[in-house]
C-alpha cells in the first residue's frame, strides 16, 4: 500500500523575468530529481509577473522523520543549488514545512 503524505515542504524563489527561462531547466535538472527519488511526490510551479518570476517547489512526505533523513537534519534548512545565487533575486532563508490537514486529490 502506498504511503499517504502528511507533510508538505514548500520552497519559494524569485528570479528576474529575463533569467527565468534559463532557471527553469536548471531547477528541473538539478533540484527536482533528488526529490523525485526520495519524496512521495513533487510539484514545481512558476508564475511570471511583469519584472520577476516566482518558482515554488512542493514536496510531499510521509513524516517529518522521513523529510529530516533527506535533508540531513533540520527540515527547515534551505539547501541551495550551486547556481541559485546567480539566478535568484535573493536566497531564501527558510523552507515552509506544513502538516497536510485535508488531502482529497483523486487517486489513480
Amino acid at each position: 500500500m502506498a504511503q499517504k503524505p502528511t507533510i508538505a515542504r514548500i520552497w519559494r524563489g524569485r528570479t528576474r523575468r529575463e533569467v527565468a527561462d534559463a532557471y527553469e531547466p536548471y531547477i528541473r535538472r538539478e533540484g527536482i530529481p533528488p526529490l523525485e527519488k526520495t519524496a512521495l511526490a513533487v510539484q514545481l510551479f512558476r508564475e511570471d509577473r511583469e519584472t520577476e518570476s516566482e518558482f515554488v517547489t512542493i514536496s510531499y512526505w510521509p513524516s517529518i522523520e522521513a523529510m529530516s533523513a533527506f535533508t540531513g537534519g533540520d527540515p527547515n534548512k534551505v539547501h541551495h543549488l550551486p547556481r541559485d545565487a546567480e539566478f535568484l533575486i535573493e536566497l531564501p532563508d527558510r523552507i515552509a514545512v506544513m502538516r497536510i490537514l485535508v488531502d482529497e486529490s483523486p487517486r489513480g
